[in-house]
């Protein structure tokens, strides 16, 4: 599949938490990934830095660290493979199965795909087989986590037929996903592996790769591990069929951490419901943007929540884009036409609208005319986007600023996406919440 329709589907999944038919929209966005290579080795390193001795007994925007819950140590070195989205591959059950998940910071539900391979076949490492497996187990109906509204987890669920525990839900595109919510252990090592976590048993057998959901979720995969800390380096782009390139994904303490800046998260009581706020979401305090030497003239209010919950600037690994709700997205699109506005593709729109400031001219000129482009939050902290690096590929010769309007996905919500993490360590330290960056060369072995 083309990879202008690959993103463009990327685009229409990503607010899933806050619309109930389209929950785990944002999880589909990467469900088109299947043209790319399917098998990607798992590289697991041992550190020798400490972990951390707290960590929380829940991950709600308003809890607490208990120091009485010891850590386990986790802390790994994984790779991943990056086009759109960030795959990262897992032994899973007992003997491991290696799984290929994407790794997403806005998503709590991980899931992987399961099916029942044929008999004398080794299994491949597309579908999860649970009848190899000595530690799978299916949730009854009867189960707290199988009611619907449990506090952060608003899947719909049901019984089925044999009174296990089954979810369903419609993407965005209309197509629908289900299966069983289940128990299985994620191996590190022979030696170390994470007691059963609950997460989705899919049957749909077009799909290739799971979601590993790493939000602030109770359910997701950072929370129920107890991981107080991971860090990803996405590595540049390449457009080379056949070639991707691999970025570092640490679970625990990453020894680069010493020259990473950080923020802090922005805090949601549990009891603050407000329509247009993720509260399970990385929010961080975004103070502005700059396009060469010119900081746009866009009120910081912009990029916080409003008393609907309007305006939250999330950190987000899953979406690929960046998106910006209608004030700010107009201040960038305003900026770039004075710049560059004849050599804009005239009539062009990507994605149905999302995006509008493409080019089928030289990249490098562009880039020169607009300069290095700024991501501005508090502590003086910044996310710098080199002139060289800030035009996605969308196919035919077309290259986009890889930004788009937010309100054409139907939420009011900024989002910082993965194409503007490239060359940046990314840290999400949940025991102290906060956000750290740092710059690297994601392409080396860092």
């Amino acid at each position: 599949m083309a990879l202008c329709r690959n993103t463009a589907i990327f685009f229409l999944f990503i607010f899933f938490f806050f619309f109930p038919i389209s929950y785990s929209a944002h999880e589909n966005k990467h469900r088109n990934t299947s043209s790319l290579s399917l098998s990607f080795p798992l590289t697991l390193s041992p550190l020798s830095s400490k972990s951390s001795a707290t960590f929380r007994a829940s991950l709600f925007s308003n809890s607490k660290p208990n120091p009485s819950l010891k850590t386990p140590s986790y802390n790994y070195k994984l790779s991943f493979k990056y086009s759109m989205a960030l795959i990262v591959s897992f032994p899973i059950g007992t003997p491991p199965q290696t799984q290929q998940m994407v790794l997403d910071t806005g998503s709590q539900l991980s899931w992987i795909q399961c099916h029942k391979k044929a008999p004398r076949v080794p299994p491949p490492t597309a579908s999860f087989d649970p009848s190899l497996s000595s530690t799978f187990s299916v949730l009854p109906c009867t189960h707290p986590i199988c009611k619907p509204r449990v506090p952060d987890f608003t899947l719909p669920t049901d019984c089925d037929p044999n009174r296990l525990c089954h979810y369903s839900y419609f993407y965005a595109d209309g197509t629908l996903a289900e299966g069983n919510l289940v128990r299985e252990k994620f191996a590190f090592s022979t030696s170390v592996s994470t007691p059963p976590l609950a997460l989705g048993c899919a049957k749909d057998p077009s799909d290739s790769k799971g979601i590993l959901g790493m939000n602030l979720g109770r359910l997701s995969f950072s929370s129920q591990a107890r991981i107080t800390k991971f860090s990803y380096c996405i590595p540049t782009r390449r457009n080379l069929p056949g070639s991707l390139p691999t970025g570092s994904f640490y679970l625990g303490n990453n020894p680069n951490s010493g020259g990473f800046k950080y923020i802090d998260l922005l805090t949601f009581p549990q009891s603050q419901r407000m329509p247009n706020l993720d509260p399970l979401a990385y929010t961080v305090a975004m103070q502005g943007i700059r396009i060469g030497t010119k900081k746009l003239n866009i009120p910081p209010t912009v990029f916080r929540p409003d008393a609907s919950g309007s305006g939250q600037t999330m950190i987000d690994s899953g979406s690929e884009f960046t998106f910006l709700v209608d004030e700010a997205y107009n201040k960038v699109r305003e900026e770039i036409v004075r710049l560059v506005g004849p050599r804009i593709k005239k009539g062009y729109v990507y994605s149905g609208g999302v995006a509008d400031m493409c080019f089928d001219g030289n990249v490098m000129e562009i880039g020169r005319l607009v300069g290095d482009m700024a991501f501005e939050f508090d502590k003086g902290v910044e996310i710098v986007v080199p002139r060289d690096q800030m035009l996605a590929d969308v196919g035919g010769g077309v290259r986009c600023l890889a930004i788009g309007r937010s309100s054409m996905l139907g939420a009011a919500s900024n989002i910082i996406g993965n194409f503007h993490q490239q060359n940046l360590w990314v840290e999400f330290d949940l025991a102290n919440r906060r956000v750290g960056f740092g710059k690297a060369d994601c392409s080396r072995s860092v």
